[in-house]
């Protein structure tokens, strides 16, 4: 796929987007995955907002995108802040989840979002998974302890099926969407996103692509790429 479709895919979740990611399974089964896990490790990503690391995904039957990631937060007296979020841009999707709004950037569709006091070093599994119908769960899971935390909960219309078998992810600097910004004031960041697994049967084995750089700041952020045994290292900023 070209980057440039890529980054058309990006469009709706992210207009100020720094890096973009691929994700893919081997197989997609007819009707879609049921679940899918999306490893995020944000072990040295200040702990103030800004930064916004996240995975998208469609759905089989319906045109428009979800996603789910995780955005740094200043501590507070608890200690340190993971803001997990899990949100659709469907047009009529509906939650009456406690943690849900109705909207996703000022957009049809449902956001939903947690802030969990939690230390930055482990890896946080974000999971989606189908609970009945064409209803969905969020939930973000330390991968060390196993703790679990549901972000949220949402509908999608009917006709909705499963979860396509490939996406593209990004990381964002959403302070810049509000007006003019200097690519050289990019505060410094580092996020690993791992490879994505299910446990629908048949997809075969998760894969994340090589990153990629694009919008208005495009080579002018220290972006900087690693592959590792876990998945793809993505550094940005000074």
């Amino acid at each position: 796929m070209k980057t440039a479709a890529l980054i058309a895919l990006l469009a709706p979740a992210t207009c100020w987007g720094l890096v973009g990611i691929t994700w893919k399974f081997e197989n997609e089964p007819t009707r879609g995955l049921k679940d899918v896990t999306f490893p995020f490790n944000m072990t040295n990503a200040p702990h103030e907002s800004g930064f916004y690391f996240a995975q998208q995904f469609n759905f089989k039957g319906v045109p428009d995108v979800g996603y789910t990631g995780l955005q740094p937060r200043k501590d507070n007296s608890g200690g340190s802040v993971v803001h997990g979020v899990f949100s659709s841009f469907q047009k009529g999707t509906t939650s009456s989840h406690r943690n849900c709004h109705g909207g996703a950037d000022g957009k049809p569709g449902v956001s939903c979002a947690v802030d969990i006091n939690a230390s930055y070093s482990p890896t946080y599994n974000l999971v989606v998974e189908n609970t009945s119908g064409t209803s969905w769960r969020g939930t973000l899971i330390d991968a060390s302890s196993g703790k679990k935390t549901i972000i949220g909960e949402w509908t999608l219309p009917s006709g909705a099926l499963g979860i396509k078998s490939s996406q593209v992810g990004f990381v964002e600097f959403y302070p810049w969407n509000a007006g003019p910004h200097k690519c050289k004031n990019l505060p410094k960041t580092q996020v690993t996103f791992g490879k994505p697994t299910s446990e629908t049967g048949g997809t075969g084995p998760g894969f994340v692509g090589d990153a990629y750089e694009y919008g208005d700041c495009k080579g002018k952020v220290g972006f900087k790429m690693t592959t590792t045994g876990e998945g793809v290292r993505v550094d940005v900023g000074f």
